[in-house]
């Protein structure tokens, strides 16, 4: 699950991008989010966590934060029950 889950956050993460007329750099499991080269803020975070979790039905956070720093880990977050 953890590639198709990296595919999708690379999808929704492109479409945040050119909503915001930015390019995506190259993405891998250890790219990270914020103050990574990324043209997202903490903003553009939110909107992408409840897009996955609309396109999922999963939420990882329901029981409150778990921290991730990049790609993957996010990703791996949804390979586990929260």
């Amino acid at each position: 699950m953890t590639d198709s889950m990296l595919a999708l956050i690379a999808e929704e993460l492109g479409r945040i991008a050119a909503d915001k007329g930015e390019a995506l750099p190259a993405l891998t499991p250890d790219s990270v989010f914020l103050d990574g080269g990324l043209p997202i803020d903490s903003l553009d975070l939110a909107t992408l966590l409840v897009v996955l979790e609309q396109r999922t039905g999963q939420d990882p956070f329901r029981a409150g934060f778990r921290h991730f720093t990049t790609l993957g880990e996010l990703a791996a977050l949804y390979a586990v029950p929260a």
